[in-house]
Order: C-alpha cells, then structure tokens, then sequence
C-alpha cells in the first residue's frame, strides 16, 4: 500500500516503487529530434547503452538502436507525425530489492515534448553566470553518467534562480571547472579552445563530443581537453554552455567581465548543417 499526498493507492497498480524513484537507479538521454530524425542518434544510443553496462543491468537482446528508435518515434507520432521537439529516454533497473536489486533487467521510459525551434540559435541576449560552490562534483567515472542523481544540479539551479543567474558553473572537489548545471563548458583563450577533460568529473556529453569533432575538422583554433582552473575563466575571451538541445549558448557575462560570441556563431552554423542534411 502506497500514501501518495494523503491518497492510499494500491502499490500494485502504481510504478512509485520503481529503483529509478526510490534510488536513483536509472540513467536517461536527450535527444533532439528534427522532422521525425533524431540528431545523432547512434552517439546517444552508444552512450546509453555504454550507461548501462557501467551501472551493470543487463542488456536485452531486442534493446537494438533500431528497436529504441521506433519506440521513439512511434511515442512521437502520438503528437504529431512530423515531429520536432525534445525526447527524454530513461532506463532504470526493474525488479524489487533495496540497495541490492533483485533483478538487473532494465525498463525504459520515453517521454516527447514537441518545440518550434528547430535550428540551433545565436541567443545575443544576456546571459549571465557564476560559479557554484556550495557543492563539488565527484571526479569519477559516475560523474560522467546522465543518471537520475541530479541533486547538486537541482539545489545549483535554485541558487542561480535566486540570484539572478541563468545558470552557473560547478567545480570539482580539487576547485577545477567541471561543467555548467545543464551543460558542457568550454572556453576561447586566443588561438586555443579549451574544455575539461572527462577525468574532471564532467559529463561525456554528444554535443561536447560534436563540437570537439567540428573544430578538428574545420581547423577552428586548437582544442584542448585539459584542467581549467576557474581563474582562466576571466582572462577568456568566451564562455560557452553545450548541450543537445541548445546547441552553443555563448556567456555575456561573469561577474564583472562581458564575452564575445564569435568562434560560438562560427560554430552554430557548423551544427545547423547536421540538421538540413538530416
């Protein structure tokens, strides 16, 4: 028997005692999703599948990108046949059990929200950030994983709301950058294109990865995947926020610094090709 707010429901018919709900058992992907394609589909479904493995549940047989891919889409179509929008796919471990499953057999569930945006934008309205330093990231491999251990991005979302930011930047127990709450980081300093390197704890992000990809090869500055301590956040010349939704959201100000989004637009167009060739 379940109390939900005062209501006592059957624990039968209800899915609130789910190893996802109870203990953060589950890991989830965002996907972007342009006229029914899904933006780079095989990097997210190698990452989901590779979450997976970390967390040791066990992978079916039928959990094939071809099979993830029709559930998705057959979700979309229940909104719209052409579909745009965002789409969240979270597997969590089913079965019973406390800290000690009693299954590693994996559920998933897709949930699709349609958008009108359809091409990444250079936003040139403010966007203001700090950093947050209430809480640090672990620098492990866990860290790297989209699970559904959100809490320090949750309470960090709050202080940014609270003061007036639009998001701020986390560091790691040994004071490095890290990432942003929603987000991968990256900065211009000159010639060179830095971001933290995986073992800094931050999430092995698809766009973090694209991007990465797109300065190779169009021979935009040099990237390096390195340290970066937060006091090389005021001498860079931009500040950017990645993810599969938004693409590059290019800083205008920390503190008392204001950032240019040039090498950030050069690379939005970039990543607007992905999706007419889509």
């Amino acid at each position: 028997m379940v109390n939900y707010n005062g209501n006592f429901i059957d624990q039968n018919n209800t899915d609130l005692s789910n190893r996802g709900f109870l203990f953060g058992d589950c890991v989830f992907d965002t996907l972007k999703v342009v006229n029914n394609n899904i933006l780079y589909w095989e990097e997210h479904y190698l990452r989901l599948m590779s979450s997976i493995r970390i967390l040791r549940m066990e992978i079916p047989d039928h959990f094939t990108p071809e099979f993830l891919e029709q559930q998705i889409l057959k979700t979309n179509s229940k909104i719209d046949n052409n579909f745009s929008g965002r789409v969240r796919v979270s597997v969590f471990r089913s079965g019973g059990g406390f800290y000690s499953p009693k299954s590693s057999v994996p559920s998933y569930v897709i949930q699709s929200e349609i958008s009108n945006e359809i091409f990444f934008k250079t936003k040139n309205k403010p966007f203001i950030v700090d950093l947050f330093k209430d809480y640090f990231v672990q620098p492990n491999l866990l860290s790297s994983l989209k699970t559904n251990n959100k809490i320090l991005n949750v309470i960090g979302s709050i202080y940014a709301s609270d003061n007036e930011l639009d998001s701020c930047i986390l560091l790691n127990e040994n004071k490095d950058v890290v990432e942003f709450l929603n987000g991968n980081i990256f900065i211009v300093c000159g010639s060179v294109i830095k971001t933290p390197t995986l073992k800094s704890g931050c999430l092995n992000g698809i766009m973090r990865k694209k991007i990465i990809e797109l300065i190779n090869l169009n021979s935009i500055l040099n990237i390096e995947e390195v340290k970066i301590s937060p006091f090389e956040l005021m001498s860079s010349d931009e500040i950017w926020l990645t993810n599969s939704i938004c693409g590059i959201t290019a800083v205008s100000d920390y503190r008392n610094k204001k950032f240019n989004n040039i090498i950030a637009s050069q690379l939005t167009n970039l990543l607007n090709f992905d999706i007419k060739t889509c």
